[in-house]
């Protein structure tokens, strides 16, 4: 583990923290009409309410700001810089869904894209499990939940060939 302060880790904490809920931000600017836009669409048995997905989210962004602080932390941006790159690059697929599917209604490239995106999070759970196993636990529910997305990403695409192109 590297040497930091105290003052510097908790500086850390609010900078991972602050990415991944900006990572939420541009995601949410995508998704400003989502509720309107998912109540409308024709939806599987199983896909949850809309309200769920803001709570679900957020927990999800401090889990991933948390565990990259960890990694950070633990490494450093020098000996953790392919863990940190891999988070960094699977960030930006996962704001670019929202404007894939709720902004832009491509269906057929945000199932794409969410697959990569699902790839991307293997990769950096793998990466951060081995620098801190804690920090790749942490990102357990997001593969999880994205796992869950793509499942009902592909089957509202697929029960709405004329909104969703």
């Amino acid at each position: 583990m590297t040497k930091l302060s105290l003052p510097k880790q908790i500086a850390g904490l609010a900078g991972w923290l602050a990415l991944a809920f900006g990572t939420a931000a541009v995601g949410a600017v995508a998704s400003v009409r989502a509720v309107e836009f998912y109540q409308q669409l024709a939806r599987p048995p199983w896909a949850p309410p809309a309200w769920l997905f803001g709570p679900v989210w957020s927990g999800l962004y401090l889990l991933m700001g948390i565990a990259a602080w960890l990694v950070w932390r633990e490494a450093g941006f020098v000996r953790g810089r392919v863990a940190l790159g891999l988070f960094l690059v699977q960030l930006g697929a996962n704001a670019l869904w929202s404007w894939l599917f709720f902004a832009w209604h491509l269906g057929f490239w945000a199932c794409i894209e969410i697959l990569v995106l699902w790839l991307l999070i293997a990769c950096t759970l793998a990466a951060f499990w081995r620098i801190r196993a804690l920090a790749g636990a942490l990102l357990l529910p997001y593969l999880a939940w994205v796992t869950f997305a793509t499942a009902l990403a592909f089957a509202t695409w697929r029960l709405n060939p004329a909104v969703l192109d």
